[in-house]
C-alpha cells in the first residue's frame, strides 16, 4: 500500500448513538470509496467494520475497529467506534488518537443520552467536530427539529452546510450550499451535480447566507468583508470553514442515508476539503517519562521516530498486533525502538496497515498516520516507543469506572491459575474491566462496564483461553465496628507440666471516628507488662478484628489501648499475650454494642425526562437516598448514594426501564451502618455463605 505524507492524512472518529446508524455509515462510505465491491449489511452479518464472531452475533460493534479509505489522493483512517455503553472505552481510545469526529445522530430522535456521553469527551480531547444526520429517508422524519436541537445545545456553531431534498419517502438527494448544486446519487453511492430544483432554491439561498454568517463570524477578517460587502468569495468561504472547523468555532451539519447511499460522496469530499490533517493539530502535547513536565512533539515526518500503542489485539493466526499512531518520524520496517514506558527495546520488523479485519503490508508509517505492529516482545496499549532521546510518554487514558460486580469461578477444578492468566491477559487489551481477588471471602469479583462486556469478557475466556466460567453473584465485604466503649480484663494462665502459659491484659475498646480505621494504644506504665509483649497484644488484636463478632466480616474503626496487666517471669511468653489479647477483645467486642457496616457508592443516573419517575422510585426501592437532580439538556442527571448490595444487575435494570436510554456510573463513597430490621437477615446469610 501507497505511504502516504502527513498532510494527506485524515484520522476520523465515527461516533453516536447505538442504532444511529454509524456502522451502516462507516459500510457506505467504504464501498463508496471503493474498497469493497458490495455494501457490507449489519443485519446480515457482512460488514466490514463489525466483523468478529461477537458483532456479528449482536449485530453491534463492541470494538475499535479501523477503515482506511482513499480519497482523492488522499488517506482517510476511519475509526468507527462503538456507541455500546459498555464499550465505551474503545471509543475513548479512538477519540484519543483522532484529529475530528463525527457525530452520526438518528434523524428521527437527535442528541440522545449515549450521544451526549460521547459529547463530553470530545469536548474533553478538545476536537473538531461535524454532526452527520442520517436516516433522512425513514418516515416521519423532521430534520428541522434536529437541527433546532443541536443549534439550542450548541448554538449557531451548529450549522447546515447541507440540506436534504426532500425527506422520508421524499428523499431524493442532497443540496450542497457551498457548490450551491443539487446532488443526486447513484446505486453505488456515485454522486451527480445539477442545478438546484426551483422549488427549494429559496430554502437553499437562506440556508447558505446563514452558513456565510457563522463562516464570516469565525474571522475577524471575514467578519469585516461581510458587513462591508454583504458576501464572501467562494475561496473565503472555503478557507474561513476550515479554519473555523479547527478553532471549533464552527460544527458543521450534513446529510444522508447510510442505507440509501445517500451523502457518502459528499461527506468524503467534505472531509478531505476542510477537515484538518495531523500537521494541522500539530503539534501535540506528551509528558516526560517520570516527571510531570509537558513536551510539545511536532507532528512531522522529519522529525525523530514517536510512536504510541493504543490498541492491543490478540488475533490466532497472527499472534498480538499492536495499533499504533505515529507522533513524529517515520517508523519503517525494521526500525529498532526504545520502550520509554519499560525501558527495553522493540524491533519494528513487519508493519501493516490494517482495514477491518484486512491487512496489508506497508514499509513505513509517517507522523500522523495509524497502522499496526505484529509480534512485540513485550511492547501493550498504552505504551510510548521511539528514539532514546528524548524520553516522553503519552499520558494514561482516564477511563470510567465500572458499573456492574460478578463473581466468576472456573468450573473445572484446577483451571483457577488458566482464569487468572486469561483475564490478566485480557486486561492487556482492555483495560474498562477490573478484577479483585478476595482471599477473605474467597472470591474473585470481575467489575466490568455492563451486562454485554461481561458476557465478551467470558466468550473471549473459552474461546481464547479454554477457560469455562460460571458467574455468581458476589459476597459483599461487610464490616464491623462499635458504638460504645468498655474496658475488661482477660487473664491467659495454662499448666500443663513445666513451663506453663501465663498473659494477663486491660483493654479499652472504643469507637474510632468513621473511616480512619484501627488505631492500637499502649498506655502501659511502670512495667506491668514488659515492651517485649506490647507487639503480641497489638498482633492479638488485629487477629480478632480479622474474623469479626457478629458475621465474621472484619472489625474496622476501632481504638484499643492496653493499660494495665501483668506477667510471669517465667511462665509469660508472645504467645500467652497475643491469646489473651485477642480473648479479651472478642469477649470486649461484643459489649460495645456491635454494628455491621455496609458498602456505600455514589452513583449518577442519567436519563430522558420521561422516566425520570420511574428511576427515582427504584432508586429508593433500592435504599437509595436521591442527593440532588440536575437537569442536561432534554435529560435529567439523577445523583444518589445506594448500598452496593443494592446495585447487582442495576445496569440490566435501567436499561430495561428506560427503554435502553438510562446510563450510569458508580464510585465507592464510604461505610454506613446497616438497618438494623435488615442486620440479622445479612447475618445469617454471610455466616450460610462462608459454610457452602
Amino acid at each position: 500500500m501507497k505511504v502516504y505524507d502527513t498532510e494527506q492524512i485524515r484520522n476520523i472518529a465515527l461516533i453516536g448513538q447505538r442504532g444511529c446508524g454509524k456502522t451502516s455509515l462507516a459500510d457506505s462510505l467504504a464501498y463508496t470509496a471503493g474498497i469493497t465491491n458490495r455494501q457490507g449489511k449489519v443485519d446480515d452479518g457482512t460488514s466490514l467494520s463489525d466483523f468478529t464472531d461477537a458483532e456479528i452475533a449482536r449485530k453491534s460493534s463492541i470494538g475499535l475497529s479501523l477503515l482506511v479509505l482513499p480519497w482523492k489522493n488522499q488517506k482517510i483512517n476511519l475509526l468507527d467506534l462503538p456507541g455500546h455503553p459498555d464499550f465505551i472505552g474503545e471509543m475513548i481510545v479512538g477519540l484519543n488518537v483522532s484529529e475530528t469526529a463525527i457525530v452520526v445522530l438518528n434523524a428521527n430522535s437527535g442528541m440522545e443520552v449515549g450521544t451526549e456521553i460521547h459529547y463530553k469527551y470530545i469536548e474533553k480531547y478538545n476536537l473538531p467536530r461535524l454532526f452527520f444526520i442520517n436516516k433522512v429517508e425513514k418516515e416521519h422524519v423532521k430534520t428541522a427539529e434536529v437541527i433546532k436541537q443541536l443549534q439550542d445545545r450548541f448554538g449557531m456553531k451548529a450549522v447546515p452546510v447541507q440540506i436534504p431534498m426532500g425527506e422520508g419517502p421524499e428523499h431524493k438527494g442532497i443540496i450542497d450550499l457551498i457548490k450551491m448544486k443539487a446532488v443526486t446519487f447513484g446505486a453505488n453511492g456515485a454522486a451527480a451535480e445539477a442545478d438546484i430544483p426551483a422549488n427549494l432554491k429559496e430554502a437553499a439561498s437562506a440556508a447558505r447566507q446563514k452558513m456565510v454568517e457563522t463562516v464570516a463570524e469565525a474571522d475577524d477578517a471575514l467578519l469585516e468583508k461581510f458587513f462591508d460587502k454583504g458576501e464572501l468569495t467562494a475561496d473565503e468561504i472555503l478557507q474561513g470553514l476550515k479554519k473555523g472547523i479547527i478553532k471549533k468555532s464552527i460544527f458543521p451539519i450534513l446529510f444522508g442515508s447510510a442505507d440509501k447511499m445517500t451523502g457518502g460522496a459528499l461527506l468524503l469530499d467534505f472531509v478531505v476539503d476542510f477537515l484538518p490533517s495531523p500537521k494541522d493539530i500539530s503539534p501535540v502535547n506528551v509528558m516526560a517519562a517520570g516527571k510531570d513536565q509537558v513536551v510539545a512533539i511536532n507532528v512531522d515526518s522529519g522529525g525523530k521516530p514517536l510512536a504510541y500503542i493504543f490498541k492491543s489485539l490478540a488475533e490466532a493466526h497472527i499472534g498480538d498486533i499492536s495499533l499504533f499512531k505515529v507522533l513524529s518520524g517515520k517508523i519503517a520496517q525494521g526500525l529498532d525502538m526504545s520502550n520509554h514506558n519499560q525501558s527495553n527495546t522493540e524491533r519494528a520488523s513487519q508493519i501493516y496497515s490494517i482495514s477491518g479485519k484486512e491487512r496489508s503490508e506497508v514499509e513505513a508509517a509517517v507522523a500522523g498516520d495509524i497502522a499496526a505492529l505484529v509480534k512485540l516482545k513485550t511492547s501493550k496499549m498504552g505504551d510510548t516507543l521511539g528514539d532514546k532521546e528524548p524520553r516522553v510518554v503519552v499520558p494514561k487514558i482516564e477511563f470510567p469506572e465500572p458499573v456492574m460486580d460478578t463473581g466468576v469461578r472456573p468450573k473445572t477444578k484446577g483451571d483457577e491459575e488458566k482464569l487468572s492468566m486469561g483475564l490478566q491477559k485480557l486486561k492487556d487489551e482492555d483495560p474498562t474491566f477490573r478484577i479483585i481477588v478476595d482471599p477473605a471471602l474467597h472470591q474473585t469479583v470481575l467489575l466490568s462496564q455492563g451486562s454485554t462486556h461481561t458476557e465478551v469478557i467470558v466468550e473471549k475466556l473459552k474461546k481464547k483461553f479454554g477457560v469455562d466460567v460460571d458467574l455468581f453473584k458476589p459476597r459483599i465485604p461487610y464490616r464491623e465496628t462499635i458504638k460504645t466503649k468498655v474496658e475488661l480484663q482477660h487473664k491467659y494462665k495454662k499448666q500443663s507440666g513445666g513451663r506453663g502459659q501465663y498473659g494477663d491484659v486491660y483493654l479499652r475498646l472504643e469507637p474510632n471516628k468513621r473511616g480512619v480505621g484501627f488505631e492500637f494504644r499502649d498506655e502501659i506504665t511502670g512495667g506491668t507488662i514488659p515492651n517485649k509483649y506490647i507487639p503480641s497484644v497489638e498482633k492479638g488484636v488485629i487477629e480478632a478484628m480479622i474474623e469479626g463478632g457478629l458475621s465474621g466480616s472484619p472489625v474496622v474503626d476501632v481504638i484499643v489501648a492496653v493499660y494495665y496487666g501483668s506477667y510471669h517471669e517465667v511462665d509469660s511468653s508472645d504467645m500467652a499475650f497475643k491469646i489473651a489479647a485477642s480473648m479479651a477483645f472478642k469477649e470486649g467486642f461484643l459489649k460495645c454494642n456491635p454494628i455491621l457496616l455496609e458498602p456505600i457508592d455514589n452513583i449518577e443516573v442519567m436519563v430522558p425526562d420521561d422516566f425520570t419517575g420511574d428511576v427515582m422510585g427504584n432508586l429508593s426501592s433500592r435504599r437509595g437516598k436521591i442527593m440532588g437532580m440536575d437537569p442536561d439538556g432534554r435529560y435529567q442527571r439523577i445523583r444518589a448514594t445506594v448500598p452496593q448490595a443494592e446495585l447487582y444487575n442495576y445496569s440490566v435494570d435501567l436499561r430495561s426501564m428506560t427503554s435502553g436510554q438510562g446510563v450510569y456510573t458508580r464510585a465507592f463513597s464510604h461505610y454506613e451502618e446497616v438497618p438494623r430490621e435488615i442486620t440479622e437477615k445479612v447475618i445469617v446469610e454471610i455466616k450460610k455463605s462462608k459454610e457452602e
